[in-house]
């Protein structure tokens, strides 16, 4: 006998992602687990005295979205800067910076993130004075949106001790002019120059921008993130220091898998912790690892040449790596390592196959590949030979990278962002937004994976359009496959009885629009551990 359901929702359109309930219409929820499923009829039939009721006027209801690759605590950490994501040419950011240089008052620190200058008009890449004439009495540092270069002005340099005389960081580029004079362009892991010179915000106005974001993520249908380092930034223990206190205070509306960053590995052996301790809410996730850079800033590690600049460059060696990897996968710990160029695909591909060989594996949840921006066919099919590896990758990148691909390797754009064919081997595909990189909107991503387009609909027939993906297969990249790849499957993922009661009411059914309209679909209602967490006003 079902219990008195503490909610009920009814009269939707439910993708349950179960085929053993095709074509429900209703659902009940106790507590914050789904406990039946069915027609209008019988559900409501369960109803008591206490049960609230909510008609979805036939809206799609799918299961809560999952973001597997989302830098969620340094998007926190910058959620007061300026968002230059929607910056349309040069002169837009330079009055961004202008705007806020006057609101913070001269000498405060004005940062910055997410433009893109492949797309301007101008196509023309910032420097120190350029940010000097916008902002003379503040220090300035701008980051582009692959999070692989950034742009500081004079000021920011000097309280960075970055001149003529610095040498580039370990993995690091300080760009300079023919003379040596440093141009303000700093690739990889220089920025974290500037980054050391920013004064930390304190515990308590990070654990309120946390609380904002996590309210942003509800709005867009988010209820699980994997939360992911950056590279050299030392936020490892602060991270999850930061999620832990959420988590104990009872503030955490996400669930959260907190990556670790790869130098600590060590200490993450010594402690004897593995990936997946946790709860249902908080949860260790993977040791984090970099192979090579980003193709915006040429850094993305090639097999040819790119037609502007060299090879790219490998960053961690790959020994390293698989050092380091080995030590990991026989402690427990699962490991996530960047590759975006051909170069980094083929050598970490060839790595995780030859730990694979080793046999000793303890984890209880499969190592991670990210990115894989740019793979040939042959790396594909040794891929689909690994069993212990899932991938997750950013189809709405694809949509800021178009122009940028197409200038930097041209007709061998082909082999970037193949989602169909990376499906195709096989190896479980969650799809993510590497937020703040990209737009972390669920369905933004989806419609980048089934159009191949750019926001603005562009190109007419989309990009490689043989890589586009169906729509079941990339909300399924988005819900089921990421929970079955993070070991949370019988938990989340599907809308079944038994699970978990995540889930997101759409405003539209995006299995019947035209692909073009996805992008424009909001959320109308958000339910996070059988609680409404979100619901849109005003509609």
């Amino acid at each position: 006998m079902n219990p008195v359901p503490d909610l009920i929702l009814y009269n939707g359109t439910l993708h349950t992602l179960d085929e053993e309930y095709p074509g429900v219409t209703a659902l009940a929820v106790k507590g914050n687990k789904i406990v039946a499923l069915g027609a209008d009829r019988d559900i409501l039939g369960l109803a008591g005295p206490g049960t609230h009721t909510k008609n979805l006027e036939k809206k799609l209801v799918l299961p809560g979205f999952c973001d597997t690759h989302f830098h969620f605590y340094e998007w926190a950490l910058n959620y007061d800067s300026i968002d230059f994501s929607k910056t349309i040419n040069f002169s837009g950011m330079e009055k961004a910076i202008r705007k806020k240089a006057a609101q913070v008052g001269p000498g405060q620190w004005v940062l910055g993130q997410g433009f893109n200058e492949s797309e301007w008009p101008e196509n023309k890449m910032p420097d120190r004075g350029d940010l000097d004439r916008a902002a003379p009495d503040n220090p300035v540092c701008i980051w582009r949106c692959d999070l692989h270069l950034a742009v500081a002005n004079s000021l920011a340099l000097r309280l960075a001790g970055i001149d003529e005389q610095t040498k580039d960081p370990d993995e690091g580029v300080i760009v300079r002019t023919a003379d040596g004079f440093p141009t303000g362009v700093l690739k990889e892991l220089a920025p974290n120059l500037i980054r050391e010179a920013v004064l930390p915000l304190p515990e308590s106005t990070l654990l309120a921008n946390m609380e904002k974001a996590m309210s942003h993520a509800h709005g867009l249908g988010l209820t699980s993130v994997h939360d992911i380092r950056l590279m050299g930034g030392g936020e490892g223990a602060r991270a999850l220091k930061i999620w832990q206190t959420l988590e104990a205070s009872g503030r955490l509306t996400l669930r959260c898998h907190v990556a670790l960053p790869g130098e600590m590995t060590d200490q993450a052996i010594g402690l004897g912790v593995q990936s997946g301790f946790g709860n249902d809410r908080l949860k260790l996730g993977h040791l984090k690892f970099f192979s090579d850079g980003g193709m915006g800033a040429r850094t993305g590690w090639l097999t040819q040449k790119y037609l502007d600049a060299d090879y790219g460059m490998p960053l961690t060696p790959v020994n390293q790596i698989e050092a380091a990897v080995m030590k990991a996968d026989r402690a427990g710990l699962a490991c996530m390592v960047h590759a975006i160029g051909d170069r980094a695909c083929r050598e970490i591909i060839a790595m995780f196959g030859r730990v694979e060989q080793q046999g000793q594996s303890r984890c209880k949840i499969p190592h991670r590949l990210e990115h894989l921006q740019m793979i040939l066919p042959e790396d594909l099919e040794k891929l689909s030979r690994l069993k212990n590896l899932a991938v997750s990758c950013q189809p709405n990148n694809l949509s800021l990278d178009i122009s940028m691909i197409d200038q930097c390797v041209g007709p061998r754009g082909k082999y970037a962002y193949t989602l169909k064919s990376i499906l195709n081997t096989g190896v479980p595909m969650c799809l993510s937004s590497d937020a703040p990189v990209a737009d972390p909107n669920p369905f933004a991503g989806i419609y980048s994976a089934v159009t191949r387009k750019r926001m603005n609909k562009t190109p007419e027939a989309g990009w490689y359009p043989e890589q586009a993906l169906s729509v079941d297969e990339a909300v399924r990249a988005y819900t089921l496959t990421p929970a079955e790849s993070a070991g949370c499957g019988q938990l989340l993922g599907s809308i079944t009885p038994g699970k978990l009661a995540d889930l997101v009411v759409a405003d539209q059914n995006i299995f019947e629009i035209p692909l073009d309209a996805i992008a424009g679909t909001k959320v109308w209602l958000t339910l996070f551990d059988g609680k409404i967490v979100y619901e849109r006003q005003g509609v």
